[in-house]
């Protein structure tokens, strides 16, 4: 790997601009490359809950590095941005390695097939990988399966424990038109030991055979374990009994997806399903819980979840971010879903518990470290609702202030309008409707995105980030903040980025996309703060 410091002054390289005045960052290959990786795009614009179709149209600058035999580093940055959490989402890095594992220098497609097991984690992710090489082939008169594919794939089932691979094959048993068979088929893999070949014939012959082949033997510890585990997925499977049901999810952990459609119509089921659930997942399906009487009011299934979710253990071990927990409550006190007719009628100790829980999981976000300057457009109303929410632009910045402000040292809130600009103290005991309170408590006017920047300068407050946080079309300013950032990194001497956040915004951005320091984000979602942070430390 190489050096942090080599690393950020590829992608942070400075020019001045025409006129002499400012500093003006470039945008290199390799920082277009990790936009990319980072949610889809090469260009400056993140648009929030837009999980998108990645192409060849989107991947210019990856192709740029390969034809300029870069294309080791290329596997790096792929490896770095989808192991370390910094992907908003992974498609863009699985279609990078697929586009990889096809180019035409020998050592790039090694790095890719070697890369595979460590990027495609669980089956889903695999199938994504195989789908994406076979639509690049797509016109060509060669197949996919050479024999370099065929050794990732059966690596990819070789190297993994045998448990966590009899669970996965069990659990996600297709995508994309492929399945766990046609892999290891194709792939001609050749199982390492007795346990992956118990799961290989149980993949490709079926239980019954697998019933033949093991039942009457001699067998390790391991394939015992294995054999055990595929026989209660098996049971389960074919069960009709709900307390038999029941019994072997709590005892062998059976999730969701190794169920039937018809388990699933049991409310006692679902009790027993939710005690293991990651709880990403529990907050999911609250709604739907509540309106299937799972969770009735004053119940002990009830009580165990509101125990469950403000447990500081349980939220620090799920790495709930805080802004996760709000999009969640909010929209299970809306009372109904986005799609389809359920219903629930919000209970109040569940409310009461996402409250709690929302405060506690603060100690979640790991602090960037930079100086943060985050600034409110109070010239419009902050009533409307950030798309695809149920939360307004008021909660949503006061929110997204008060994650800076709690786990930053150095974070300035300010509320402005045209002429008038406001410092906001929003303290680490504050609540969210006092932060939302002083936010908008300012008069509106006219907007003036330069004003915050403006106020940095003049009083000499170096930022590293500035966001902007407005209501208005992201191309509606009558004053260009671009300027005034590049006078405050010439006064500041701070490698200054800027952050513009169109809350209501689905897919404008501001017109100047040659400085590597601007981005836009279109809506606002918890990837949206992957992007911020991944900019604040010059990865984007």
């Amino acid at each position: 790997m190489e050096p942090s410091g080599s690393r950020i002054s590829s992608l942070n390289s400075h020019t001045l601009n025409s006129t002499g005045r400012g500093c003006q960052l470039e945008i290199s290959d390799k920082a277009k490359l990790c936009r990319f990786l980072c949610y889809g795009s090469e260009g400056d614009v993140y648009t929030a809950r837009e999980e998108g179709h990645v192409s060849m149209e989107d991947a210019g600058a990856l192709l740029s590095m390969l034809q300029d035999g870069r294309g080791a580093e290329v596997v790096e940055e792929i490896k770095r941005f989808s192991q370390d959490g910094r992907a908003v989402r992974l498609n863009p890095s699985v279609f990078a390695l697929a586009l990889c594992s096809q180019h035409s220098e020998l050592k790039t497609r090694q790095a890719a097939f070697k890369a595979v097991k460590e990027v495609c984690r669980d089956p889903a992710h695999l199938f994504s990988f195989i789908q994406q090489k076979k639509e690049l082939r797509e016109g060509m008169k060669c197949g996919i399966w050479g024999r370099a594919l065929r050794k990732a794939v059966s690596d990819w089932y070789n190297e993994r424990d045998a448990m966590s691979l009899a669970a996965a094959v069990t659990k996600c048993k297709q995508r994309e038109g492929w399945t766990h068979q046609d892999l290891l088929r194709l792939s001609h893999t050749k199982p390492a030991n007795e346990a992956i070949a118990l799961i290989s014939k149980y993949v490709t012959k079926g239980w019954t055979e697998v019933q033949l082949a093991y039942s009457d033997k001699e067998n390790s510890e391991e394939v015992v374990k294995v054999f055990s585990y595929l026989e209660m997925v098996e049971k389960i499977k074919h069960s009709c009994d709900e307390t038999e049901v029941i019994n072997l999810i709590e005892e062998h952990k059976m999730e969701r997806e190794q169920l039937l459609t018809d388990h699933l119509k049991s409310k006692q089921v679902w009790t027993a399903l939710l005690k293991e659930m990651p709880l990403q997942s529990v907050l999911k399906i609250l709604g739907k819980m509540t309106s299937n009487k799972v969770f009735e009011p004053g119940s002990s299934d009830t009580q165990a979840l509101c125990d469950r979710i403000q447990s500081e253990t349980t939220l620090t071990k799920a790495k709930i971010h805080p802004f996760h927990i709000l999009l969640s409550s909010e929209n299970y006190k809306r009372g109904q879903g986005y799609q389809g007719k359920t219903k629930w009628e919000p209970d109040s100790s569940i409310l009461k518990a996402m409250d709690s829980a929302f405060y506690k999981s603060f100690m979640n976000v790991e602090p960037v470290g930079k100086r943060f300057v985050v600034a409110v457009d109070v010239s419009t109303s902050l009533s409307s609702i950030v798309p695809g929410t149920s939360i307004s632009t008021a909660v949503a910045a006061a929110a997204i202030s008060m994650v800076f402000a709690r786990t930053e040292a150095e974070t300035h809130v300010l509320a402005y309008s045209e002429g008038a600009l406001v410092p906001c103290s929003i303290s680490a005991d504050m609540t969210l409707a006092q932060a939302t309170f002083e936010l908008v408590k300012i008069p509106g006017g006219s907007t003036d995105c330069t004003l915050p920047i403006r106020w940095a300068t003049e009083n000499g407050k170096a930022a590293d980030v500035f966001i902007i946080l407005t209501n208005n079309p992201l191309w509606a300013f009558t004053a260009s903040p671009v300027q005034s950032l590049k006078k405050h990194r010439q006064q500041s001497g701070a490698n200054s980025k800027l952050v513009m956040c169109g809350l209501t915004s689905i897919g404008h951005a501001i017109a100047d996309t040659e400085d590597r320091g601007l981005v836009s984000i279109c809506g606002f979602d918890l990837g949206a703060f992957s992007v911020i942070r991944n900019l604040a430390q010059d990865l984007i």
